[in-house]
């Protein structure tokens, strides 16, 4: 029928609103105008699909499935069904069971009655994903709805983005009409101890009992609190340790008419391996050069990852050209840029280590030893170069070989 319904993964949508306005995915956080909410849901389904509303199930989990106060509010409110799944605490934290599964239940009830044209669908769990295909193989399409990221991350299955007819993001803009964050520190106020604990903090301390007397020539026992802290176990050394103590060994100068020692390599973290860098060496231009992801705020990075999904289709030359597209548009100083033109073909080992692993995300990793392909990495480097070459004055378009 020509109708719309919305599917709403409670959890998914109150828990990336808390983390993108309170910093912390607590629904604590935020308190929730549920009138506005279903209103928005409402009225933007019906603009996107163009269909009148049927129904918004609202999918959420409670202790024991009782109803908490926001799902009465909710359950009562014309057109909105509320479906609740059970909320247990498992390792310290609380976890929702059922809610999944009762989803793709509903979602694949409703395309196989054809009881709807569009379906809206607002979560990131991929475990939807056979719901949703189920669901277009019955003749519905599948809108499904984001919350914007707060940390830049992406917060849905790239499988349901992927399988979906349709995605729009909800961004911050929308979520603050019908959400605000919560002031705990006003909400909290740090409260004075109680009387009878200041009574009890306020109290001379208690004196002493003095030492019991021990006939003479006996020595006095130590009592326990008077007996010695066992000795402290040795430490091991970090290697931050034994740098220290090469250095305040090492001599101060060498005498005359012996030849000097060689310079021993400085220790490196683990994550630069095969970069010893010596004290005598002189360190190129270009390795002063920031990364992507140091110059990239947390809406340039949510709106890459966007990009990557949607836009990006993997060619190992294309990657390439998009990581030299989004650096040095974020760089802003095109004379840094000519100065790294000067070392090519050498990429400065921590930008090229980010280029290496930007490009894994799109699948180029051979099966054998997860590692790049070596014809790949030419044409990942080559893209780079190509893209730098369009905006270095006097640059030469670098060519890859099929």
């Amino acid at each position: 029928m020509d109708r719309c319904v919305v599917l709403v993964d409670a959890g998914y949508l109150l828990g990336a609103a808390a983390s993108l306005l309170a910093g912390e995915a607590s629904r604590s956080r935020i308190t929730v105008d549920h009138t506005d909410l279903i209103g928005s849901l409402r009225e933007r389904a019906e603009a996107e699909t163009g269909l009148p509303l049927l129904r918004i199930y609202w999918f959420d989990a409670a202790p024991d499935r009782r109803p908490m106060p926001e799902h009465r509010r909710l359950r009562v409110m014309p057109r909105v069904t509320v479906r609740l799944g059970a909320l247990t605490r498992a390792d310290g934290r609380w976890v929702q069971k059922g809610v999944d599964a009762a989803m793709h239940a509903e979602l694949s009830e409703l395309a196989r009655n054809r009881a709807c044209a569009d379906v809206v669908l607002v979560t990131g769990d991929g475990d939807l994903l056979p719901g949703m295909m189920s669901a277009k193989e019955h003749g519905v399409a599948v809108h499904l709805w984001a919350v914007q990221a707060a940390d830049g991350d992406f917060n849905q299955s790239e499988d349901l983005v992927a399988e979906a007819d349709e995605r729009r993001v909800l961004d911050r803009e929308w979520i603050t009409r019908w959400v605000r964050a919560r002031d705990l520190a006003a909400a909290c106020p740090p409260a004075g101890p109680r009387p009878e604990i200041a009574k009890i903090l306020s109290a001379p301390p208690a004196q002493q009992p003095a030492a019991p007397a021990t006939p003479e020539g006996e020595p006095a026992r130590p009592r326990p609190e008077e007996a010695p802290a066992p000795a402290a176990h040795k430490t091991v050394p970090t290697p931050k340790d034994l740098a220290g103590r090469a250095a305040s060994a090492a001599p101060a100068a060498t005498p005359a008419g012996q030849p000097q020692q060689p310079h021993a390599a400085v220790l490196r973290w683990s994550s630069d391996r095969g970069w010893v860098e010596r004290p005598g060496d002189a360190p190129s231009p270009g390795d002063s050069l920031p990364t992507l992801a140091q110059v990239t705020n947390a809406e340039q990075r949510w709106a890459d990852r966007e990009e990557d999904i949607t836009a990006i289709g993997g060619d190992p030359h294309e990657v390439g050209q998009v990581f030299a597209r989004r650096w040095t548009e974020r760089l802003g100083d095109p004379e840094r840029l000519t100065v790294l033109w000067t070392e090519y073909p050498r990429i400065p080992h921590r930008v090229d280590g980010e280029l290496l692993r930007y490009a894994a995300r799109f699948g180029l990793l051979a099966h054998k030893d997860d590692q790049i392909d070596e014809h790949d990495r030419y044409a990942i480097r080559a893209g780079f170069w190509r893209e730098l070459a369009t905006r270095v004055p006097g640059g030469e378009v670098v060519s890859v070989d099929d």
